[in-house]
């Protein structure tokens, strides 16, 4: 015998319906023709929402939509791409900081773990998305957030093998940060950005033959209270969405899912700086 219940999903009305509009807008775009779809946009829009905010297996999720684990798999893809398709571009992110009059924005990296483990690496023997420094596999996501830690922006997935230096490289992410950054407008980041210390503000790291100054200790300080805050964001995105605590769909659906998590996050919350 079956059990049935309740339960409650953990966003407003309108956010569903935001879902549901981009939805009904695929279909008219794809053509769709009225009555050939298993799920109405509503349901498929809950359907998403589901596997982001609860992580929900898509098995349990077709049987409660009644259909098949097949059609599970490609409402879910298609919601994912339609909600990131709506996430801002690294360019507007900067200008909008720059307008609310933020003095500086933090980026940093976070791993989203994985239990895909099967993609060959440069190095043999190691996988392609193994991550030494977590000691997991995941991919690495670098989020950019305001002052206060809110996510303004997060990056295509990279192999959880590349170092946070590496991924922004990669994304060409850079250069824009350079052209924004001026006399009163800062990026704060960690040692993990070492290697782009012109571009990125970061602490003084220990000479080998020496402690640090007292004026560099106190920068540090400094610094690291300022910086600290910027984790919130992928605090944040973990905690709101499970679907981004583990992915078990192809490790590069992960640019999908954590972009689409923060446009369902700006929208629940009617903040986007």
């Amino acid at each position: 015998m079956s059990v049935t219940y309740t339960a409650v999903l953990p966003v407003s009305e309108d956010t569903v319906l935001f879902v549901s509009g981009l939805l009904h807008a695929q279909r008219r775009r794809l053509g769709t023709r009225a009555g050939t779809r298993s799920l109405g946009c509503y349901r498929q829009a809950i359907l998403v929402l589901r596997r982001l905010l609860d992580g929900t297996r898509i098995i349990q999720l077709a049987v409660d939509n009644q259909v098949s684990r097949l059609t599970g798999y490609a409402y879910l893809h298609e919601g994912l791409s339609v909600i990131a398709d709506q996430a801002p571009g690294l360019n507007s992110v900067l200008l909008a900081a720059k307008m609310a009059g933020y003095a500086h924005v933090n980026v940093d990296g976070t791993l989203i773990e994985t239990d895909r483990c099967s993609t060959p690496g440069p190095t043999p023997g190691v996988d392609l998305w193994w991550s030494g420094k977590h000691d997991n596999h995941g991919g690495n996501v670098q989020v950019i957030t305001a002052p206060d830690g809110w996510p303004l922006w997060t990056s295509p997935v990279r192999p959880g093998r590349e170092h946070d230096t590496t991924a922004l490289r990669h994304h060409d992410v850079l250069p824009l940060l350079s052209a924004w950054t001026d006399d009163d407008l800062r990026v704060l980041g960690d040692l993990g950005y070492e290697g782009e210390s012109d571009t990125i503000t970061i602490a003084f790291k220990k000479p080998k033959n020496r402690s640090c100054t007292a004026i560099e200790q106190e920068f540090n300080r400094a610094h690291n209270a300022v910086r600290a805050i910027g984790e919130r964001g992928n605090s944040l995105l973990k905690t709101t969405f499970k679907a981004l605590r583990n992915v078990s769909l192809c490790p590069w659906t992960i640019s999908r899912i954590t972009a689409a998590a923060l446009v369902i996050l700006h929208i629940e919350h009617g903040r986007t700086t």
